[in-house]
């Protein structure tokens, strides 16, 4: 630059810095570089401190390149010109640039130290914001009241408690506690890092206390859910502002008050000025969404539509979100398409799925799903628990699989979501690969994801495994875990270890609850435990209060009936505390059936019928108590009821998993790409358990046909087949894992037994209700199912 210095320049440079200042006011940001050029045109002598504002104008008005090409023609710098060019970097978040320009300053005063510190907090570097208060503090730098409203700012945004004590200490060392912004912001510290004790010590010494007083302790008791306290400090306001109605709006939301919460948004728009904020409409939908107040929400959607409010972000989520728990599914996914996807989070996301899956239909869903670019564990669990909610198991098990290849490690959540998959399709080698990831993940101890270990290996059939999980988990263990034991052991036909375990349960303190009480019931049931359980039934009321459900109702009638005290399994039902529902008609009319009650029979399929008009099991459950007690043209008459009526009769069917290939078997079943194999194998089967002392038990076929075609019905009978193909393509001395969707037959029960010490294999049979674990001749039930 050429300069010329005339004798008399203080007038002229002081007008300069005048229309310099003035036109920063303006806000145009071109006007800096036309006055700028007037000052080079007038020969004006160039002064620090006309300088000084030059560089100020060029930061203030974002052309930082042109502020440093100013300071660095500087012959004379000031720590002004110094402060100033570094505040320009640091309010940009050019923090390595700050960094660079503080390290050559030749002397750092209370500002610089302070403009960094503020820089820092501005790129989110709080913990070295605070270093650099510890530095400035060594360097012997007196801190400001802006210095320690910045430090506590950090210390505040971290919550490190520690540190802002400490700063505590200096502040009340400079004399600076009573001034109203620090002392706010010592509040707000200790209120964030939920100090309540500091924190209201601080309120209470502030002579003059202003809005921000108020809302910094508010904010602490709805942080520590003291919302009583907060409305208390609320009403004793004089003035709100927005951040004081949206710290009752949010925190009632956010502690399950959603009915407060509207209340007083409602509040807040009939008595106040102020026009609600994104925080204050995202916590009112959020409410409405919870309860389920579509009206109210579509109120607040409307007045979004009035005011042109930008429903980007958190407020268009939360639109999603209350559309589609509250029933407006296809409202939310046009919100949806007319923002951005990328911009779903994963609450909208979930509620969205959610939605979907109440309809049924979770391609939309999965759409969505696809569309995501940033996928956390969240999404890839909820899509993963929408899958299995709708059933499609298969669907959720391949997702998995790609969230295990390319996504995020799955959590607890996720893994229990899977194990249950594995656990209704009964998949012992799918369950043992989940059981790996957990513990690849970290997650195998963690109590749900035991909890679920234990149903997916007592479900699989593998109950040794399930009590190695329990164990495992003996310090964590809820009433979830020892639930789950209780009923895996009752489902094994370990009654005995089922009761014990209970009453360890109780031995240590731990309360069970209704369904703990359904699995020791039906402990009870499985091995004939009447007196035991008529016990259980009552301690359950008398000593924990729970009533009775209809599950427990039906274990209790299954109890009497198994044991073939049928006249106290009547009585019980038509004293339930209930009325009887399907269930427990049901029971009695199985039992009916093993007893060859007919009189009681014929009573319980009338009232199940009654109920339900449709139930193929009524039908086919005195169909086959008449052909048990061989009145054959009763059983007729039944079946050609069915007939006319168009009521189908459950299709009996068998199956075993070999190399995550599962293998269906029905009665006589002649599809299997094996059949002439798996026959011809039973054909030798039979003939050898027969030799063995096997007698075929006829009555097992509930038709009037010649004993031969009857033997030949038992000899195909879905788990026979099913076993026949598991001796055929498994190695020696494997266990067979058969699954069965009925209740096993008499003559198969016997029949299995006999195999099991023809080929030494055990053989593992879950029908309709328990499993059979049948070694060397023997079943674990007894003989007792």
């Amino acid at each position: 630059m050429n300069h010329r210095y005339p004798q008399s320049f203080g007038s002229e440079s002081h007008f300069y810095v005048s229309l310099l200042q003035e036109s920063l006011k303006s806000k145009d940001p071109f006007a800096i570089k036309l006055i700028h050029g007037r000052i080079i045109k007038s020969g004006v002598y160039l002064g620090v401190f006309l300088m000084n504002n030059l560089i100020n104008g060029y930061v203030k008005t974002g052309f930082l390149s042109y502020a440093r090409n100013v300071f660095d023609e500087m012959p004379v710098r000031d720590t002004s010109s110094w402060n100033t060019l570094l505040a320009g970097y640091s309010r940009k978040g050019a923090i390595n640039e700050a960094r660079s320009i503080f390290k050559e300053m030749p002397y750092r005063d209370s500002v610089s130290w302070t403009t960094m510190i503020v820089g820092y907090n501005f790129v989110g570097r709080f913990q070295v914001a605070i270093q650099m208060f510890v530095e400035m503090v060594a360097s012997d730098v007196l801190p400001t009241q802006y210095t320690f409203t910045s430090v506590l700012a950090s210390c505040a945004a971290i919550r490190a408690l520690h540190e802002g004590r400490k700063v505590h200490s200096f502040v009340v060392k400079f004399g600076l506690s009573s001034n109203v912004s620090v002392a706010n912001s010592l509040l707000n510290m200790y209120a964030k890092s939920g100090d309540a004790n500091a924190a209201q010590i601080v309120f209470d010494r502030i002579a003059v206390k202003n809005t921000s007083s108020w809302n910094s302790l508010i904010s602490l008791y709805m942080q520590t859910g003291q919302v009583d306290l907060a409305l208390a400090q609320f009403e004793q306001m004089n003035e709100h502002d927005i951040v004081s109605w949206n710290s009752m709006v949010t925190g009632y939301n956010q502690h399950g008050f959603d009915v407060l919460a509207l209340n007083m948004f409602s509040k807040m728009l009939k008595e106040s000025s102020l026009e609600p904020d994104r925080y204050t409409l995202a916590s009112a939908l959020s409410a409405c969404a919870i309860l389920g107040e579509l009206n109210v929400g579509k109120q607040i959607h409307a007045h979004l539509i009035r005011t042109e409010f930008d429903t980007s972000g958190a407020v268009g989520n939360s639109l999603i979100c209350m559309y589609s728990r509250c029933g407006g599914i296809d409202i939310a996914r046009k919100i949806l398409e007319e923002t951005r996807e990328s911009s779903l989070n994963v609450i909208a996301f979930t509620a969205l799925l959610d939605g979907y899956i109440k309809l049924g239909d979770i391609s939309p869903a999965r759409k969505i799903f696809d569309s995501l670019k940033d996928r956390d564990v969240v999404v890839w669990t909820a899509m993963i628990v929408g899958y299995v909610q709708n059933g499609l198991n298969d669907d959720a098990m391949e997702i998995f699989r790609v969230m295990v290849k390319e996504g995020p490690d799955p959590n607890n959540y996720t893994i229990a979501a899977m194990l249950s998959v594995c656990s209704s399709v009964a998949s012992l080698n799918h369950g043992k690969q989940i059981h790996s990831a957990a513990i690849k993940a970290g997650e195998a101890l963690s109590v749900s994801v035991s909890n679920a270990l234990i149903t997916m290996y007592a479900k699989a059939g593998n109950i040794s495994c399930a009590r190695r999980v329990f164990d495992l988990i003996h310090l964590n263990r809820d009433t979830v875990s020892w639930t789950s034991m209780i009923l895996a052991l009752a489902q094994h036909g370990l009654g005995a270890e089922a009761i014990q375990l209970f009453e360890n349960m109780l031995a240590l303190g731990m309360k069970p609850d209704h369904i703990t009480y359904v699995g020791v019931l039906t402990a009870c049931t499985h091995v004939g435990l009447v007196a035991q359980g008529r016990n259980y039934y009552k301690m359950m009321k008398e000593m924990h209060g729970i009533e009775s459900t209809s599950s427990h109702c039906a274990c209790m009638i299954d109890l009497f009936g198994r044991a073939g005290l049928l006249e106290e399994a009547q009585d019980f039902i038509e004293n339930m505390p209930i009325e009887p529902d399907v269930i427990a008609w049901g029971s009695l009319l199985a039992s009916c059936r093993v007893h060859k009650k007919v009189e009681l029979a014929e009573v319980a399929a009338d009232r199940l019928l009654s109920i339900d008009p449709e139930n193929s099991g009524a039908y086919s459950a005195l169909a086959n108590v008449y052909s048990a007690c061989g009145k054959w043209d009763e059983a007729a008459k039944i079946r050609k009821s069915m007939k006319d009526r168009q009521v189908k009769k459950e299709q009996g069917f068998s199956w075993i998993q070999i190399k995550n290939v599962t293998h269906v078997f029905g009665v006589e079943d002649g599809l299997h790409l094996q059949r002439d194999a798996i026959y011809k194998t039973m054909e030798k089967i039979w003939e050898d358990i027969k030799k063995m002392g096997f007698i075929p038990d006829t009555e097992s076929v509930l038709h009037d046909l010649d004993y031969e075609v009857k033997e030949q019905i038992l000899r195909h009978h879905s788990e026979k087949l099913a076993i026949a193909f598991g001796l055929i393509n498994t190695p020696e001395n494997t266990t067979l894992r058969i699954m069965k969707n009925l209740r096993v037959c008499n003559d198969c029960h016997t029949a299995i037994k006999f195999i099991s010490e023809l080929a030494g294999r055990e053989i593992i049979v879950r029908d309709a209700t328990r499993f059979h674990h049948f070694k060397e001749g023997l079943c674990s039930c007894r003989d007792y199912w």
